[in-house]
C-alpha cells in the first residue's frame, strides 16, 4: 500500500532513509528541513570559510535530482507534532499530514548556562546559519577568538579561524586535549601540533562567563580562575546534545534524545527517530552508547529504517565503531575499541615517528591475544582491512604482520611497517615479520 512518509531534517540520517525508502518503494516521501533546502555535506563546512569551496560545491546532489528521484522537499520549521492526528504544524502555519513519520533533527552545541552565553558572536559551529554567522562576524572584524571545548569540531573551527589569520586562544578543561578518547601520549602528539600551528592551547582552564560590549557583542571572556581574555569570538565546541525541543511537547516519549528500540521505533506506532536525535533504550551493542553522533551511524540508521518502514523489520546493528578526523595536517583513523587506559584483560602496544607525527597504538587481549582496537596517527588505514580481522577475531600478530594489506598511504609515501613490528618485537620478545602487501587478505 503507498504511504505518506515525512522526515523532518535533511542531514545524512534523514536523506539515506529517503532515497532508501525510494530505492525500495513507491511511497509518497516529503523532507522537511528549515536549514537549507537541499543536503549538503556538514563535516565539509570548514572548506567553505576557507575558502577552498562554495556552498554550493558541498551538495552532492544535483538539484535535478529529487524531482527525479520522487522525493520531495519543503523548508520549513515544524513547531508543533500532533501524533494522535498524525499531523504537523510549520510555521509558515501549514499542517501536513503524514502515515509513517522519521524525526532526523540533528543536533545542536552544548551550552551550560554561561553567562552571556547567547551573546553576538557566541555560537557553535553545525548548521549552514552558523557558517553564515561566522562569516559575517569575521567581515565586522575578528582579531581574536576563544574556543570553548576540546574535541573534533573545537580543532576544525580553530583551524578555520587561524586560516584567516585570527588569534585563538583554545581552552581545554581536562590536563590532555580530548583526553576521554586519547592517551596522553597521542594527546600531547596533537598538542604539539597545534602549537606549531599558533593556537594557544590552555589546558586546565575554563569558561566561567562572556563579558558583553555596549552593542551585546562578546568582548572578553572570564575563566573561573578569574582571568580575562580579550575577544571578538567564542566559539562553544564542548560538544552537542539532541535537536529536539519541539519534540517534548508531544506525546512522543524524550530523555536527552528521543526514545527509540532497536527498530528505531519510538513510543508511537509509525513514528521513529534515527542519527543524532536518537536515543536507545539499551545501547546497540557492547561499548556503544544510547546516543551516538557519528556521521556513518547516521548514515547506517538511514538504511536500516528504510527496509522496516518498507515491510521488512530490521534491528539496527552498528558492527564495529570507526571513525576519522582531521588535526590540521595529521589524518586520524580508528577501528574497533580503544580506550584512553586499557581495561583489566588488555594490553596496548604504541609506536611513534621520530617526527612526532605519526603513531599508531594497538589494543589486544592478552590471553586470547585478539586484536581489538587500533588509532592510527598521520597514516592511512584501509576500513575493508580491519573490518575483516575483526570479524575473524584476528591475533595481535597477525595484524602486525599484515599491517601493509590495511596501509592506504599513496604510492611513494613512506612505509613504516618494518619499525612498527621492530618495536612490537623488542618489547614483547617475538620475531614477527612483516609480510608483502596481498589483496587477499582484505577482500
Amino acid at each position: 500500500m503507498k504511504e505518506k512518509i515525512v522526515i523532518i531534517g535533511n542531514g545524512i540520517a534523514g536523506i539515506t532513509c529517503a532515497r532508501y525508502i525510494r530505492k525500495y518503494s513507491n511511497h509518497d516521501i516529503l523532507v522537511i528541513s528549515a536549514e537549507s533546502p537541499y543536503f549538503f555535506s556538514r563535516t565539509a563546512l570548514m572548506y567553505v570559510y576557507m575558502g577552498h569551496m562554495k556552498f554550493e560545491h558541498l551538495q552532492p546532489y544535483e538539484s535535478w535530482f529529487w524531482e527525479k528521484n520522487r522525493i520531495g522537499l519543503k523548508q520549513d520549521l515544524v513547531t508543533e507534532i500532533d501524533a494522535n492526528n498524525a499531523e504537523l504544524v510549520l510555521q509558515s502555519g501549514e499542517r501536513v499530514k503524514y502515515d509513517k513519520l522519521v524525526l532526523a533533527t540533528g543536533s545542536k552545541p552544548n551550552k551550560f548556562g554561561w553567562k552571556g552565553q547567547d551573546l553576538k558572536g557566541v555560537q557553535g559551529l553545525y548548521s549552514k546559519q552558523d557558517l553564515e554567522s561566522l562569516e559575517e562576524l569575521t567581515q565586522k572584524g575578528i582579531k581574536d577568538a576563544v574556543i570553548v571545548g576540546g574535541g573534533l569540531i573545537g580543532i576544525e573551527l580553530a583551524e578555520m579561524l587561524r586560516y584567516r589569520d585570527i588569534n585563538v586562544n583554545f581552552l581545554v578543561r581536562e590536563h590532555h586535549f580530548w583526553g576521554n578518547v586519547l592517551d596522553s601520549r597521542e594527546s600531547e602528539m596533537i598538542m604539539r601540533h597545534m602549537k606549531e600551528h599558533h593556537i594557544n592551547l590552555r589546558s586546565k582552564t575554563e569558561l566561567k562567563e562572556v563579558v558583553a560590549d555596549e552593542n551585546g557583542y562578546a568582548k572578553s571572556i572570564i575563566t573561573t580562575e578569574g582571568e580575562e581574555i580579550p575577544c571578538q569570538f567564542v566559539g562553544l565546541t564542548a560538544g552537542v546534545s539532541p535537536n529536539i525541543e519541539f519534540v517534548r511537547s508531544s506525546s512522543i516519549t524524550t530523555n536527552r534524545g528521543i526514545v527509540v528500540d532497536s527498530f528505531l521505533q519510538t513510543n508511537i506506532e509509525n513514528v521513529y527517530a534515527i542519527g543524532d536525535c536518537a536515543e536507545f533504550v539499551s545501547p546497540p551493542g557492547e561499548n556503544r552508547r544510547n546516543i551516538e553522533q557519528v556521521w556513518y551511524t547516521g548514515k547506517e540508521m538511514g538504511k536500516v529504517l528504510a527496509k522496516t518502514i518498507c515491510g521488512t523489520p530490521t534491528k539496527y546493528s552498528p558492527g564495529h565503531w570507526f571513525n576519522s578526523a582531521k588535526f590540521l595536517d595529521i589524518e586520524y583513523q580508528t577501528y574497533g575499541w580503544i580506550f584512553p587506559q586499557p581495561k583489566e584483560n588488555e594490553q596496548h602496544f604504541y609506536w611513534e615517528h621520530t617526527s612526532g607525527k605519526k603513531s599508531v597504538r594497538i589494543n589486544y587481549d592478552k590471553s586470547t591475544r585478539a586484536f581489538i582496537g587500533i588509532n592510527t596517527f598521520g597514516i592511512r588505514m584501509r576500513h575493508q582491512a580491519f573490518e575483516k580481522w575483526l570479524n575473524e577475531k584476528r591475533s595481535v600478530e597477525y595484524v602486525l604482520e599484515h599491517l601493509a594489506d590495511a596501509n592506504f598511504d599513496p604510492e611513494f609515501y613512506k612505509k613504516h611497517e618494518k619499525e612498527i613490528v621492530a618495536k612490537f618485537n623488542s618489547e614483547n620478545n617475538t620475531q614477527l615479520k612483516v609480510q608483502r602487501f596481498n589483496w587477499k587478505n582484505i577482500f
